[in-house]
């Protein structure tokens, strides 16, 4: 049984690396504190070979040149070390959160996918890099081995059964994680190495250094296992930045947004995932010039102050952060933020991808992707409220309808077979009960607009119909049914509706009057309403 130790080096260094990809190979120092007490808490390579220092004042630090300081960022740290577990998760389904910067996998079952493993140790690498994090990786036989060895050798080391005592031997007593005061404690001995620490007597340091020394010792020497604390994947991801300076302007707004997705998917990607539901969350700067309201801190209406929340819920999940990038700018410029923003949060629900057969002789469809922008530059010119499927309201006043969104094919699909199930069901009522099968319902036309009509009573009954330029007798009438309704609206209703068997008259002088022999409606039944409120009659549809 093998493990595999990931561990980062200047983990909140590459933090805020992965999220400025420009200020790789620059002298960089972090900082942290509340100013002027601000005091730089981690620096790297180039900038301490300028002269720079953990513990320097900020001001102080700022005089080098050419040197970068940045605030240290906790939500990056977060979202780094998400991703650590992403790139962990892709190579084995075994994993133990050790630490912000290392976690250890177990590869059990991996030498069939993989030829050795120095080309696990590539892989992990490979994978690391795409998401931004440059690791140490190393890989032993024993769990405690292996993360001491990541944190003491760079790059990937693989290092055999048997051989831990010799490999670790040379490596500085830092790697065991001691504490500040055992770390004085041994420089005073003269005490640097694993293989020193190994050579000193258990009791003695026991004695000495309590039970630390007890545990470095059994780590120096390499005795000693422990089991694997397992970890739960997550199935929610989430990327967030905070901005030095507030942006305004979509442009600089989408490059931000796109770097977010960018890492998004990546992480995504490594999982073999994708997102189904995109969520924007953007905190807006305050107006200086705004006075709060009272009652909406008593009484919150909606989103908070200064928040702008914004659901994208795609058609299919996917992950590609260039569409995505190209859907989120068409939302934002048909409904832009109200103010600057000086903070950014990204994250997605995550599903499996979508797996689809092409035929052999048939055409590909369109991909569902580019629909959904299709729709999102629809909606950007007519409104997102008039784009969509039209879908049936729960009321009772006649025409109603609402446009939801449009279902791409696979959950058209599903929508289908609940439709059918649903129509089987009846079917099965009706062979059940002969009298209710014996029913053919009719199927019904309605003329969007309604047709105006003029109608001449015999009795209160329609007794003749005019509309469209032609002239028909009724035969039967049923009816009236009177309905009204949305009385609390500006558009209220109020109808009387009528079941009219109608005949249309072919006489010549009918023909006359309507030229076009097709605009002449047909003999049937047909539904008509009186509008009480615009005091008018109109044929609302025919049925067939």
């Amino acid at each position: 049984m093998a493990f595999a130790s990931i561990f980062v080096p200047d983990f909140i260094l590459q933090a805020v690396v992965r999220a400025e990809p420009a200020l790789r190979g620059r002298a960089l120092a972090l900082v942290e504190g509340t100013p002027p007490l601000c005091r730089v808490v981690a620096c790297n390579a180039e900038a301490a070979r300028a002269g720079v220092a953990p513990g320097m004042n900020k001001t102080d630090a700022a005089e080098f040149a050419g040197l970068e300081i940045c605030p240290r960022s906790r939500a990056q740290e977060q979202s780094a070390h998400a991703a650590l577990l992403d790139i962990g998760w892709s190579v084995s389904p075994h994993l133990e959160d050790a630490a912000d910067d290392t976690i250890v996998l177990d590869l059990a079952g991996l030498s069939h996918l993989f030829p050795s493993d120095e080309a696990i140790g590539a892989q992990i690498v490979q994978r690391s890099c795409t998401c931004g994090l440059l690791p140490n990786v190393a890989i032993a036989a024993n769990i405690e081995t292996a993360c001491i060895a990541a944190r003491g050798f760079s790059g990937i080391a693989v290092i055999p059964p048997g051989e831990e005592p010799q490999r670790l031997a040379d490596l500085p007593v830092s790697v065991l994680s001691p504490s500040l005061e055992t770390v004085e404690v041994l420089n005073l001995w003269g005490v640097h190495t694993c293989a020193a620490l190994a050579a000193l007597p258990v009791l003695p340091l026991s004695e000495r250094l309590g039970q630390e020394g007890i545990r470095l010792h059994a780590l120096a020497r390499v005795a000693g296992s422990r089991a694997l604390v397992l970890a739960e994947p997550a199935h929610f991801f989430a990327e967030e930045m905070e901005l030095d300076d507030a942006v305004e302007e979509l442009e600089p707004l989408s490059f931000l947004l796109g770097r977010l997705l960018d890492q998004l998917c990546a992480r995504l990607a490594a999982r073999a995932l994708a997102a189904s539901v995109l969520r924007v969350r953007f905190e807006q700067q305050p107006s200086p010039g705004k006075a709060r309201d009272l009652r909406d801190e008593a009484f919150p209406r909606g989103n908070p102050a200064g928040i702008y929340e914004k659901d994208l819920q795609l058609p299919v999940p996917a992950r590609d952060s260039k569409m995505l990038l190209k859907l989120l700018r068409l939302r934002l410029q048909a409904n832009p933020p109200g103010a600057p923003i000086c903070k950014i949060a990204l994250a997605a629900e995550a599903a499996r991808p979508r797996a689809t057969q092409g035929g052999l002789f048939r055409p590909r469809y369109p991909d569902p992707e580019k629909l959904e922008i299709t729709i999102a530059r629809l909606a950007g010119v007519v409104g997102e409220k008039n784009v969509g499927s039209p879908a049936p309201v729960d009321t009772h006043r006649p025409g109603e309808f609402e446009m939801q969104r449009f279902l791409a094919a696979a959950e058209a699909v599903k929508a289908a077979e609940a439709a059918a199930a649903n129509h089987r069901n009846i079917a099965s009522l009706d062979a059940c009960n002969p009298r209710r099968g014996s029913v053919v319902p009719a199927s019904f036309r309605s003329f969007r607009p309604p047709i105006p009509a003029a109608l001449e009573l015999d009795a209160g009954r329609p007794a003749r119909i005019f509309f469209q330029g032609c002239c028909g007798n009724v035969q039967a009438a049923s009816g009236p049914w009177r309905t009204s309704g949305d009385w609390w609206r500006e558009d209220p209703w109020q109808h009387e509706e009528w079941d009219l068997e109608i005949h249309f008259c072919s006489s010549a002088e009918g023909e006359r009057r309507d030229a076009r022999a097709n605009s002449q409606p047909g003999s049937g039944l047909y539904c008509v309403y009186y509008d009480a409120l615009q005091r008018r009659w109109f044929v609302r549809g025919i049925y067939d």
